[in-house]
């Protein structure tokens, strides 16, 4: 047998559940599920379990989809959300099992897990993407990844299902100190692309043409191209809610990033916020600042 018959055999052997269905993660186990893998489902609420064809398994509770399955892919929206799944797993029989948490949540709270995992003889990596809904269709997310080597390995092949990048960091915790850092640097591009929007309208440049200009010139990056859409319509539905974004950059500065643009990111994060633009994309901090500035 060759080495990637080997290889697609081992897989097939391996039952995949998934744990978290919501923006994210509905699209990225949409992604194993087209792939062919078996595959069981969870999420709190079951209306997110649907549109998922009838060789996918629907587990009722997070037992019965930890009992079924042997790598465990979890997509949950904070600390809270993640502290309460895997104190429900730990109680059960889970050696050899690897647990592959998407969510962007603290270190501390991460390695925790990975530790209480270990003592059931158990594993986790913290993996944690860059990318919003877009990307998580298309299968094109990218994955910073923190665990062993061996880890890394059994779950490649299921996670290049769903992303284009795998990088591999270090020991568990250091994929979200990457995915902590990169989303403090986005939170100081969106306010910037913010502000630049507001000043150019001002000035009384089509907002049409100053996107163009900005994404045609060294300014423009992905970052400025995926939000181009919301600006030049208005509609804010969320791709990365703000308070998803202030999450992160609270979390960034729990870790140290006590710099003058972080600080200002914060504060405006935190207003908007308070006004009522928390479950709206991160790039609503555009109306927010021009209800501001009038």
């Amino acid at each position: 047998m060759s080495r990637k018959n080997k290889k697609e055999l081992k897989m097939q052997n391996e039952e995949i559940g998934f744990i978290g269905l919501g923006n994210m993660g509905h699209p990225m186990a949409k992604n194993l599920e087209k792939a062919g893998f078996p595959l069981t489902v969870y999420n709190r609420t079951s209306a997110r379990t649907a549109g998922f064809a009838q060789t996918t398994h629907i587990a009722e509770n997070l037992a019965t989809l930890v009992s079924r399955s042997n790598i465990i892919f979890t997509m949950l929206t904070n600390d809270a959300a993640a502290k309460a799944v895997y104190e429900q797993i730990l109680v059960q029989d889970i050696a050899g099992k690897l647990f592959v948490d998407m969510s962007t949540i603290a270190q501390d709270t991460s390695i925790h897990i990975a530790k209480a995992l270990a003592v059931k003889q158990a594993a986790l990596l913290d993996a944690p993407v860059a990318g919003s809904t877009a990307p998580a269709t298309e299968g094109t997310l990218l994955f910073m990844l923190g665990g062993e080597d061996s880890d890394v390995a059994r779950a490649k092949p299921y996670l290049e299902k769903m992303g284009k990048t795998i990088k591999h960091l270090g020991p568990n915790g250091q994929g979200l100190a990457a995915k902590i850092a990169i989303n403090y640097f986005l939170s100081i591009i969106y306010q910037g692309l913010a502000e630049m929007t507001l000043l150019s309208d001002s000035l009384g440049i089509a907002r049409e043409d100053m996107l163009a200009i900005v994404n045609g010139s060294a300014s423009g990056s992905g970052a400025t191209k995926v939000k181009t859409p919301m600006l030049l319509q208005g509609d804010f539905a969320p791709a990365f809610a703000l308070d998803l974004m202030l999450k992160d950059v609270r979390l960034a500065k729990a870790l140290g990033a006590d710099f003058p643009l972080g600080n200002a990111a914060v504060n405006t994060l935190e207003k908007a916020s308070e006004a009522g633009h928390g479950a709206n994309d991160v790039m609503d901090i555009i109306t927010y600042l021009k209800e501001q500035t009038g």
